[in-house]
């Protein structure tokens, strides 16, 4: 840490560390606290349910729950990559062109890999 915090006097504009640190452990927890409650609605609704069921249901809401899963994995592994750039140094700067990643982007979006101009170009 004590790095990251000389890396942090160096480059003023720079996110600190610290928050960096504390905005992506949130992050992380709000992501595997939603992937460990995917399919627990359904299994509340079934408990309480009185009808019959057909599987129609439990057929379409685990390929809600698929889709849902591979897009908290994704998000999951962006929390992963911006651990490792802040680890290296290089949070909050933009993987594309090198430039710094404004701190109101970061705390919005703890993930951010690019700013947004270059998010918007393309197309994201």
């Amino acid at each position: 840490m004590r790095s990251l915090l000389a890396d942090f006097a160096r480059y003023p504009g720079c996110v600190d560390p610290a928050r960096a640190q504390q905005l992506l452990a949130q992050e992380r927890k709000r992501l595997e606290q939603a992937m460990a409650g995917l399919g627990q609605s359904k299994r509340e609704i079934a408990a309480d349910s009185s009808e019959p069921d057909d599987g129609s249901e439990d057929l379409y809401q685990s390929e809600l729950d698929a889709g849902l899963a591979e897009d908290l994995a994704e998000q999951l592994a962006a929390v992963e990559r911006a651990e490792a750039r802040l680890a290296a140094g290089t949070y909050g700067f933009s993987t594309e062109s090198g430039e710094p990643i404004p701190d109101r982007r970061l705390e919005a979006l703890p993930t951010a890999e690019l700013t947004v101009e270059e998010q918007e170009l393309r197309g994201r």
